[in-house]
Order: C-alpha cells, then sequence, then structure tokens
C-alpha cells in the first residue's frame, strides 16, 4: 500500500471538494475530519469515503453550503435542521452550540435531522473534552438504508448505530469510548474488500442467514451482525436504543425506504463537569482510574491493558511521523477522480508514493 503524509492527503481531500464547489471553510472542515480518521486508524471513516461523498454531491445528497437551521429552542436544548449539508460541518457547529449551551447551564442536549454522513463520531466528543467537559453522541439513519440484523434475526432492520462517550482528563490522549453497536462499522467491510481480505468470523451473515468471512457476501444481500457475538442481545439492545435518540427523538423515523439518501440523526448531550465537581480534581481521578484500571497484569495473548481510546491516541502519533497507509484501490479510486477533476498536478507517480515523497 502506498503511504502520505497527512498534509498530502488533506490537500488532496479539500482540492477535490473545492472542484465540486464546495466552499473554502467546508473543504476545510470535511477534509479535516476525513484525515483525521486515517490518523487514528479509523480507516473506514477516512478518505476511502471521498467517492461516496463526490457522488452523494452529484446526486443532490449532500448539499453544501445549506442552511443551518435552529428550528426549536430553550437555554439547554436545541432542534437542528441541516438541509442535507455536510454532516461535518453542521454536527461541527451543533456540537459548538451544546459546548456554549452546557458552559452557561452546566448541561445540554441537541438533536440533529436532514444532514449527511458525519463520519467518525469520536471527533466531536473531542471538541467538548478539551473544553473541560464530557459529551456523548448518538448517530443513526433513520429510515435510510440498513445494515443490521436485530438479535435472533436474519434480515435487515438497523444501522450500525454508533454511540461515542469523550471524558477530560490528565491522561496524554482523550479517554474516548467511540463503537458501533454492530460487529463492526460497515466501511471496515468495503475496507476489507479494497484490501482483498476476509473478514473475521462473527461480523457478518449472507442472504440467507449463515456465518461467512466473505465481504462480498454483505453486499450480495448479507448484514451484519449486533454486537457481542453469542451475547448479541446486548449490542441488539444498545442498538435499538440508539435508534430511538438518534432517529424517533430527532423526528427521522425509522423503517427501510432503500432509495433514501444517507441522513445522519444525531443526539448529541454535554455536561460541564465544573457543575459537577472541581475539573482538575475530576481530570486528575480520571487518569489515576486509568492507571488503575491499565495496572492489571495483561492476560495471555496481550501485553498491556488499555484505556478506551488509547490506542487511537498512539496509532496517530505513529502515523503523524511514519505517514497514513492508503489500500491501492482507495488510491486508484482517488487518483482517477483527480484526473477526472483536472488535479492531475496532484497525482503523485508511483515512485513518490510512499512518506519518503516529504
Amino acid at each position: 500500500m502506498p503511504v502520505f503524509t497527512p498534509e498530502y492527503l488533506h490537500k488532496v481531500t479539500y482540492e477535490i471538494y473545492r472542484a465540486k464547489g464546495v466552499s473554502e471553510e467546508e473543504a476545510e472542515i470535511v477534509a479535516r475530519h476525513q484525515v483525521k480518521a486515517n490518523l487514528v486508524g479509523h480507516d473506514s471513516h477516512g478518505v476511502i469515503h471521498i467517492i461516496d461523498y463526490v457522488g452523494r454531491i452529484d446526486r443532490g445528497h449532500i448539499v453544501p453550503g445549506a442552511p443551518f437551521v435552529v428550528e426549536q429552542e430553550a437555554p439547554c436544548t436545541a432542534v437542528i435542521n441541516g438541509n442535507w449539508g455536510f454532516g461535518f460541518v453542521v454536527t461541527e457547529r451543533a456540537t459548538k452550540m451544546a459546548i456554549e449551551k452546557a458552559r452557561t447551564n452546566g448541561v445540554a442536549a441537541i438533536t440533529v435531522h436532514l444532514q449527511s454522513h458525519i463520519g467518525r463520531l469520536g471527533d466531536y466528543p473531542t471538541m467538548a473534552l478539551q473544553e473541560g467537559m464530557i459529551a456523548l453522541i448518538t448517530a443513526d439513519s433513520g429510515a435510510g438504508p440498513k445494515a443490521v440484523v436485530p438479535f435472533g434475526g436474519k434480515a435487515r432492520r438497523l444501522g450500525t448505530n454508533p454511540i461515542c462517550i469523550g471524558m477530560p482528563s490528565d491522561l496524554e490522549g482523550p479517554v474516548l469510548m467511540d463503537m458501533a453497536t454492530s460487529a463492526v462499522a460497515a466501511g471496515k467491510i468495503g475496507l476489507a474488500r479494497n484490501r482483498k481480505e476476509q473478514v473475521p468470523p462473527g461480523w457478518i451473515i449472507d442472504k440467507d442467514g449463515n456465518s461467512t468471512t466473505n465481504p462480498d457476501d454483505y453486499s450480495a444481500g448479507g448484514a451484519i451482525l449486533p454486537v457481542g457475538v453469542d451475547q448479541g442481545h446486548k449490542g441488539y439492545a444498545m442498538s435499538f436504543m440508539v435508534e430511538v435518540f438518534s432517529g424517533l427523538l430527532t423526528g427521522l423515523g425509522f423503517g427501510l425506504d432503500p432509495q433514501a439518501k444517507h441522513n445522519d440523526g444525531v443526539f448529541l448531550s454535554v455536561y460541564n463537569v465544573e457543575h459537577f465537581r472541581p475539573l482538575d480534581q475530576f481530570k486528575r481521578e480520571v487518569k489515576e482510574f486509568a492507571e488503575f484500571v491499565k495496572s492489571s497484569p495483561p492476560a495471555t495473548g496481550f501485553n498491556e491493558v488499555l484505556y478506551p481510546g488509547e490506542i487511537e491516541h498512539r496509532t496517530e502519533t505513529t502515523r503523524r511521523r511514519d505517514g497514513i497507509p492508503i489500500e491501492d484501490a482507495t488510491w486508484h479510486q482517488i487518483t482517477s477522480l483527480l484526473q477526472e477533476l483536472k488535479l492531475v498536478h496532484l497525482v503523485l507517480h508511483k515512485c513518490m508514493q510512499t512518506y519518503a515523497q516529504k
């Protein structure tokens, strides 16, 4: 796989969106979020989605520059209509609003509907924890195409329905629980397909409900399982609740419309730690708690215990130093798009496609 500097990938991503008529501000926000996903190792939510997002712009499923409309507002709450704008742009702005509400009132909760894919959820609670606040975010696609079977079923009825919680601390990296309530995010199946790899057992079933490791079976009518393997009822219950928060509370609704636009409904809540206890004490104790948990002797097959978000922090440190690997199939799609958009000057020659190009 070719390896690139994050700066180069950011420039490529930014210039592609600018060529599609996206404003400088929005192109910058979207590029930052996508490359950040690659930096922390969530390649399934990174530049692999450029082709998809460009296609959605062409179909009118993403509307660059769409108005950000506050439909309802109270001191601690708000309802946002994104009017099919970039999810990154809409949800980042909603997160800033929630932080300001929590700064004054201690807590805030905001729902967002009618926006496109918001990418990696971890970016939004990170904004809050940097301000000394706790944040929780959930996302769901409403009546859009489904990916996941309920526990005990074999037909798709749920989204991957991710949830993320972030905590401020004195640790070097952010404390983040960022997970799909399905066995895997759908993007990781596409990633495996582009890398010509099998997926682990317990991720997906084929169209007949049989367990499979062939990623092509998913797109041929298969489905993703809820997280938990033989305890999948727990992941299913979490997914159900995420859908209520992000689909029903937001007004997106539920159901299955294969022709629907991808629509990330979002529920976001922010809690100002200072309204509960001194922030410096809380941050210190979160660090001490993480160190206590990490002091557990590692089990067979493990080298150490990690706190939630630690592996992403380490991956980002490594990739900022050594570069970001991009699978060949994804890079071929991106270079073809660069040529189509007459951005040939951004296409690196094969011999330059390593981090040594810096």
